[in-house]
């Protein structure tokens, strides 16, 4: 007998996957343990991740695992689009992508509109790259340690345009927020449009005063565009706050949501000035004349609706953990990690000061051994790692003080290896 199925059918089933998290899973668990004090606590919350201790992820900066409630709602609510693509299926998730945008919205403290839904950082990045119009010898102003990929797009787009890039360095240990802002100030000039930064470096784990910083830029009238790929999901983010233009950022980092998942914001008021890097169909809507905030970069197309739908349930989750507890955790394990490294003969490249840094975690490794260490700290220690900048090591919400500790002691067993 064929299988038939109901509208009403499909609505329960996704319906279903959502309740898991808020009834009988993750959701309920952490709500009920957060009277509970210490590491019982977060061992409840790695007990929310898949990852067996074999191959415990360390490396944030890149890719972290989803939360397995998460997970499971992608891949059910795909089963449930995949089984009918009908238009009249695919209803049941108009909502969602307006609920998800307004839920990551609220945690940033940004206005709905103020979001975009992309597909990851490089895409917020290159949408401010591509849309801002220049004309010849304008200068943009970018930190060294950006991420390659925001740096290479401006490069580029110097390149075809006549435009002039200026590119900032920093101390290793900055004296003080005022001397990193000194620093950029002085790079700016009459012709600089734009003022592009990361807050955390991935290559170092240095963290700058963003918000400093886009005020001096906002004084000088020149757009400050964030790169907030280390930022979200593992500090609080405040985007009015820190009053900068706009910002990127990506769901499967430190927010741990679905894979191919991004936001950008734009102030309002900001994207009538932004061209659109994408136009998909809008029905009849006309991005230009009709879309005048962060809405008109979201017209990329065909959507994954599972894992749109998917994005606000991690969104509930960051609420349920609350987001200053996650930075809390984070910078506790990143000082308890860049202390042992320390004790265990590493020379540390990101700074001690938890003001001066967030969750990545860099130590410096000779280039030829790199791989070598990486490599052991997998096979040996279970410990996922990268060679970002030496080694890199970016403990989250998901990992114990055992794990981070048998980090140490992985990087304590190749002390000889580590000398530079």
């Amino acid at each position: 007998m064929p299988l038939s199925i109901t509208r009403r059918s499909i609505l329960q089933q996704a319906g279903a996957v959502a309740a898991f998290a808020a009834a009988g899973g993750a959701l309920q668990n952490i709500a009920h343990a957060q009277a509970t004090a210490g590491e019982d606590y977060w061992e409840l919350v790695r007990r929310q991740f898949i990852f067996p201790e074999t191959a415990v992820p360390m490396n944030c900066a890149n890719l972290c695992p989803s939360f397995q409630s998460v997970a499971d709602k992608v891949e059910t609510l795909t089963r449930v689009v995949d089984y009918d693509v009908s238009f009249n299926n695919r209803a049941q998730f108009n909502e969602t992508l307006k609920e998800s945008r307004a839920k990551v919205a609220a945690q940033i403290g940004a206005a709905a509109d103020e979001i975009a839904l992309t597909r990851n950082t490089s895409e917020g990045n290159s949408i401010i790259t591509n849309g801002l119009d220049f004309r010849p010898g304008d200068e943009i102003v970018i930190w060294d340690q950006n991420h390659v990929t925001n740096n290479e797009a401006w490069d580029i787009r110097a390149k075809r345009f006549g435009l002039k890039i200026v590119r900032v360095s920093v101390p290793k240990v900055p004296e003080s927020d005022e001397q990193v802002v000194e620093l950029f100030s002085k790079a700016c000039s009459d012709r600089t449009k734009v003022l592009t930064f990361t807050e955390v470096s991935n290559v170092s784990g240095l963290k700058l005063p963003a918000k400093k910083l886009a005020a001096m830029a906002r004084e000088r009238g020149i757009h400050c565009h964030v790169d907030g790929a280390q930022s979200w999901g593992a500090l609080v983010l405040d985007v009015h706050g820190m009053d900068c233009d706009s910002l990127a950022a990506s769901a499967h980092k430190w927010f741990m949501g679905p894979k191919e998942l991004g936001i950008l914001y734009v102030r309002n008021g900001r994207a009538p000035q932004i061209w659109p890097n994408t136009i998909g169909y809008t029905g009849d809507i006309k991005v230009e004349l009709d879309l005048q905030n962060a809405l008109k970069f979201e017209t990329l197309g065909q959507r994954d609706d599972a894992a749109v739908a998917a994005l606000g349930e991690t969104a509930d989750l960051h609420a349920q953990i609350r987001p200053e507890r996650v930075q809390a955790r984070v910078t506790e394990l990143a000082s308890f990690l860049k202390a042992g490294l320390k004790d265990a003969g590493a020379t540390l490249v990101t700074p001690e000061n938890p003001a001066l840094s967030g969750g990545v975690v860099v130590i410096e490794v000779p280039k030829d051994k790199q791989k070598t260490v990486v490599d052991t700290l997998y096979s040996k220690f279970g410990i996922a790692a990268s060679t970002t900048g030496g080694l890199r090591l970016c403990p989250h919400i998901y990992n114990t003080r055992a794990h981070v500790q048998r980090a140490i002691d992985g990087v304590a067993s190749m002390r000889e290896l580590i000398k530079i």
